[in-house]
């Protein structure tokens, strides 16, 4: 017996997963098909696979997928791209949804211009660090460990570009300290407020954006008096805005959401 499945393919700056809707196409064993369909050669290529169906807390749920299978507490850039989702295709008309999470409930205020959703903030909660960590000999930094609901470590480098990630991205992914494992940001200021930031994603590993990993690198610039709390963050894939409100605490993400295509799979 065969399948098929509708899906779109969708990035936030860069950081592109496939997207189906669980109301129409259940998906029985997402951890497989998030290793297999988001291979680049044989599959759909992705940096994994994200499910947005029912909740009976929020105005939907959204479930995510490394490309190796494990499944993630929250994806900032994955959550701007459910709210476009849902809005283009017709789920919902509220410009202000609610989604749940493993890390919580997140709340979406979507820019619309002509049935076009442009761009959209996340209200990511509020931010928990664990302070700094010394690696000793091994590895000569000072890093910074917050959480934004999923754990990031920090590092902030006179030079982004001499940091050679593919070798030194999975060695701290992990490290002994993180027996859950860790994502890796590394940093560099650039400007007044202005951060150049590259990523290696826990299960994923170097992909083109992290909004979470956005949100903990700007938190770690202020923590560390190197930045305000309203800042840009440049990723390989493109940018955003962070703002650590300073009443509410709750870290406030905005950025663009795209469509690259529609497309269907079929498997027994």
């Amino acid at each position: 017996m065969t399948n098929t499945v509708r899906f779109t393919k969708m990035h936030g700056a860069g950081n592109d997963y496939i997207y189906v809707d669980t109301f129409r196409y259940p998906i029985a064993n997402p951890e497989e098909k998030a290793i297999e369909w988001s291979k680049f050669h044989t599959g759909i290529g992705s940096d994994g696979l994200i499910l947005i169906g029912y909740s009976n807390k929020a105005d939907f749920n959204m479930r995510i997928f490394n490309a190796d299978g494990s499944e993630a507490m929250m994806c900032g850039n994955g959550s701007r791209c459910v709210g476009k989702y849902v809005y283009e295709y017709g789920l919902t008309e509220k410009t202000e949804i609610t989604l749940e999470t493993l890390s919580g409930i997140k709340t979406l205020k979507l820019q619309v211009d002509k049935g076009v959703v442009t761009a959209v903030t996340v209200d990511m909660g509020s931010p928990v660090s664990t302070g700094s960590v010394l690696f000793g000999d091994e590895f000569p930094y000072q890093s910074t460990q917050v959480s934004m609901g999923n754990p990031h470590l920090v590092t902030f480098v006179e030079d982004i570009n001499q940091i050679d990630l593919p070798e030194i991205g999975p060695k701290l992914e992990h490290y002994p300290l993180f027996p859950d494992r860790t994502n890796v940001e590394f940093a560099q200021i650039i400007g007044k407020d202005k951060i150049r930031m590259r990523v290696w994603e826990r299960g994923s590993g170097i992909t083109q954006a992290c909004g979470t990993g956005a949100c903990a690198t700007a938190v770690a610039a202020v923590i560390n008096g190197l930045a305000s709390r309203k800042s840009e963050i440049i990723m390989d894939g493109g940018a955003v805005t962070i703002e650590w409100d300073e009443v509410t605490e709750h870290v406030l993400m905005t950025g663009p959401a795209t469509k690259v295509f529609d497309g269907e799979i079929t498997f027994s």
